[in-house]
């Protein structure tokens, strides 16, 4: 009999639609959870997530959300509500990923980094957090081995983690006792489009455990805040292989 530690739980997985996201909402619904995935242009990704989480026997719905505006937040969240009836789980996911050398890096290219990847965060908690408090619920934050170790193409991104980061901490004091916050910070993730390129295989030369991450080593982290005691909290926990050592 497979285990389902998220039965009866509502959880809501930004940027759900595809590569690591679709990977936990997958994970999530396996434990259990049903679901409410976001996304922005990835329409057709989260159809087909959609169909998966069906597959498992759970209940899912995708909406359009740009993590970034107000509007666009309180807009998904009530919608998920109206769909689900509470939540207990909400991770943020969705995030820019961008390599752009820092002396020659845009203004426009920074904000949009920030905008995403540490002020959508903070929209997507602030507006879900009466629920959760109701709930006793968890928000699992994505962060990344960039924000504990600098990158010099990403800076903009690396810096965005980091600042994701101490939001964790912040956001473990601030909404305790009822909210446990966590962040799951993956190293290189290797999907099938990156099978055999140089970067790729070098990568997992230099990784201890002599292999790429997988999106389901990160989602497996996930499952594990979502499950467990709410006394750990305000953790960032590393999911690298040792590539961060």
């Amino acid at each position: 009999m497979i285990s389902q530690p998220l039965l009866g739980k509502a959880a809501l997985v930004t940027g759900g639609a595809r590569r690591i996201g679709r990977a936990i909402a997958l994970e999530l619904a396996s434990a259990g959870a049903d679901m409410t995935i976001t996304y922005r242009n990835s329409k057709t990704e989260a159809e087909d997530t959609l169909q998966l989480i069906h597959q498992l026997g759970r209940q899912a719905i995708a909406l359009e959300c740009d993590v970034r505006s107000e509007s666009s937040v309180r807009y998904a969240v009530a919608n998920c509500i109206n769909f689900q009836g509470h939540l207990n789980i909400l991770v943020n996911n969705a995030a820019i990923y961008e390599s752009v050398p820092l002396d020659t890096m845009s203004l426009d290219q920074w904000d949009a980094v920030f905008e995403t990847n540490a002020r959508g965060p903070f929209l997507v908690a602030r507006e879900a957090l009466p629920y959760l408090r109701a709930s006793h619920g968890r928000i699992i934050n994505i962060g990344s081995l960039g924000g504990l170790r600098a990158w010099p193409g990403h800076a903009h991104y690396c810096a965005s983690k980091a600042a994701l980061h101490m939001l964790t901490e912040a956001m473990a004091k601030s909404f305790a006792p009822e909210v446990a916050v966590n962040c799951v910070a993956p190293g290189w993730i290797e999907f099938d489009e990156d099978k055999g390129q140089p970067v790729t295989e070098r990568f997992a030369a230099k990784t201890p455990m002599q292999r790429n991450g997988a999106a389901k080593d990160v989602a497996e982290a996930v499952a594990f805040f979502a499950a467990t005691s709410n006394f750990i909290t305000g953790q960032v926990l590393t999911v690298d292989g040792g590539l961060g050592l």
